[in-house]
């Protein structure tokens, strides 16, 4: 079904394609029991080393997509390979054919007021026989778990989409998972803002070239700081190839 997993810097990425990973939503929703899926890039990466929580909840989760160009160089630095990246701004529109097709039902919750609307409006347009059970910006905060779990579970979804950003939308999921009882949990972070039309995604040349980082970094000049991590995860790498032993 898979082709295994690939550890990078400790963390587990697992070798699906797109096709395996809708399959793999579709046994999911068959079985019943809550599912939680994670997009793992090289952030994330970064990211688990620092948050240990963090770390703990990318190991628990049901599967992990290679969300990252990244990923697939480090496994080919490491002698393995990553068949494809599987990036969850595509897998949201994807799934969301695959639900109108198999009658299952969806449902998003974040990203900035409006946003989750209006993206609803896109994919329901895009698929006119989506069922689209509910929409809801609402926020990561303990303050709206219960009022949030209670609203997703009133609605039934077999797919529930969450766009808090990580790994605050990642550690939610993991909090309310068995609460929430939705057969596939994931956490999308701005793919909300990409189907609305509110962001604009990086050329399909750059997604390809693994420069993806570069467009939103002129998008988004605040995020910087967040860069810097990407060639020290690219150090790491390396060093863990071609320098076991140093410390």
């Amino acid at each position: 079904m898979t082709g295994g997993a690939v550890r990078i810097l400790g963390v587990r990425v697992d070798d699906v394609t797109t096709a395996e990973t809708l399959d793999l939503f579709r046994r999911y929703i068959a079985a019943g029991r809550p599912h939680q899926v994670v997009t793992v890039n090289p952030e994330f990466v970064m990211a688990a080393r620092r948050d240990a929580a963090f770390a703990r909840v990318l190991e628990a989760a049901d599967l992990a997509l290679p969300d990252g160009q990244g990923l697939l160089w480090a496994a080919r630095v490491q002698g393995r390979a990553l068949r494809e990246r599987v990036c969850g701004s595509d897998i949201v529109p994807a799934a969301a054919a695959l639900a109108a097709r198999e009658g299952f039902r969806l449902f998003l919750l974040g990203a900035a007021p409006g946003v989750a609307e209006r993206a609803a409006a896109v994919l329901t347009a895009d698929n006119p026989s989506l069922q689209v059970v509910g929409t809801y910006a609402g926020s990561p905060s303990m303050e709206e778990e219960d009022t949030i779990v209670a609203m997703v579970r009133a609605a039934a979804p077999d797919l529930l989409f969450v766009a808090y950003g990580a790994p605050r939308q990642d550690l939610w999921i993991h909090r309310n998972l068995e609460r929430l009882g939705v057969p596939v949990c994931m956490g999308v972070g701005g793919s909300l803002d990409f189907v609305a039309g509110v962001a604009v995604r990086a050329p399909r040349w750059a997604r390809r070239w693994g420069l993806e980082w570069l467009h939103r970094l002129v998008q988004e000049p605040w995020r910087w700081r967040r860069m810097l991590s990407l060639p020290h995860y690219a150090g790491l790498v390396l060093r863990a190839r071609y320098l076991p032993n140093v410390r």
